[in-house]
């Protein structure tokens, strides 16, 4: 089968490229999928679309006219992929669902540690030969209580990270996972009951209708004074204006980010160049007790070649005519 992958990067090439043979053509491609570029698709059975891809229902449309009838994901997330229209078009959709746990996991503790540890401005102190500890002072990861919104396989790898911290830990999901409720001593528990109790909150959920500005002013109100708040899932889950404004009253002491709702246009590409014309990110950027990564939790050396490996395998269940696990409905 003939393949293009948009928003290919070069982080991606050594383990793609292997792959490249006479039973699959792979073309890649630097754009972004959009209206503007679907046009690149002619010719091929196949795309391969990333994180920030436009697969909305007028993009599909203009895929399916060019002869594309399957989309392989390089992402677990795919609320960038319009499900019911590609359905409508007879196109099949297959992601990665699970590419390693333990990326993620443990981006988000990075997060914690390097915002409660303050080692942002500890390092640019060294830097100028500023060797001060006035404040930089932290606290004892062992002993806090940490509150879990989402315990899929991220979540749950969360857990067992953080309890060998010696972290109390509190969860919130309509599903328990009956494992870290043993083995980890995790709590189940209400939101509210966890907003109160935790020092630290990190988020874990899938991003869609329901899920959209899970975290907004009514729900930081209820948190705990000074709580430290990492969201590593989707940007969209928190309503960044109301994030910034419990930012600026105390409320929220240290937020943690490698997602950002706005973050389509920005991440992923180098703009060091231009003038950010995001007011909402450059606010985030002004605050000393907010870290900002660009959504790179999941780039570890097992993850990459985990979604070289499922996208591929997907690749050749579609050219079997097989259904793969992975598939969507």
């Amino acid at each position: 089968m003939k393949m293009i992958l948009y928003s290919f990067h070069a982080y991606e090439q050594p383990y793609f490229e292997k792959f490249k043979s006479k039973e699959h053509q792979l073309l890649f491609s630097d754009q972004v999928l959009s209206d503007k570029t679907a046009s690149l698709s002619k010719g091929f059975d196949t795309v391969s679309l990333f994180a920030n891809d436009d697969a909305s229902a007028p993009v599909l449309e203009l895929l399916h006219r060019n002869g594309i009838r399957f989309i392989t994901l390089r992402s677990a997330g795919y609320n960038h992929v319009d499900l019911n229209k590609a359905k409508q078009l007879g196109m099949r959709v297959a992601r990665v669902p699970a590419y390693s746990p333990f990326s993620v996991a443990e981006h988000a503790v990075m997060l914690m540690l390097a915002l409660n540890r303050k080692v942002i401005q500890s390092h640019s102190r060294v830097i100028q030969q500023n060797f001060s500890l006035n404040g930089l002072t932290g606290f004892d990861m062992n002993g806090k209580t940490v509150g879990i919104i989402g315990t899929g396989k991220i979540g749950s790898t969360i857990a067992r990270i953080l309890h060998g911290f010696g972290c109390r830990l509190l969860a919130f999901d309509p599903v328990q996972n009956e494992e870290i409720k043993q083995r980890y001593q995790v709590m189940y528990t209400d939101r509210e009951t966890l907003y109160r109790s935790s020092d630290i909150i990190t988020l874990h959920l899938p991003l869609n209708e329901e899920t959209h500005y899970f975290i907004d002013r009514t729900d930081i109100a209820q948190m705990k004074a000074g709580v430290m708040l990492i969201n590593t899932a989707r940007g969209g889950l928190v309503n960044t204006n109301e994030v910034i404004e419990g930012i600026k009253s105390g409320q929220i002491g240290y937020f943690g980010m490698d997602v950002y709702e706005n973050e389509h246009d920005l991440f992923f590409e180098d703009h060091s160049q231009d003038i950010l014309q995001d007011d909402i990110l450059a606010r985030l950027m002004s605050f000393r007790n907010a870290l900002i990564t660009g959504h790179q939790g999941f780039l570890t050396d097992t993850a990459l070649k985990n979604i070289c490996e499922t996208t591929m395998y997907n690749l050749d269940c579609f050219a079997k005519g097989i259904t793969s696990e992975n598939e969507l409905s």
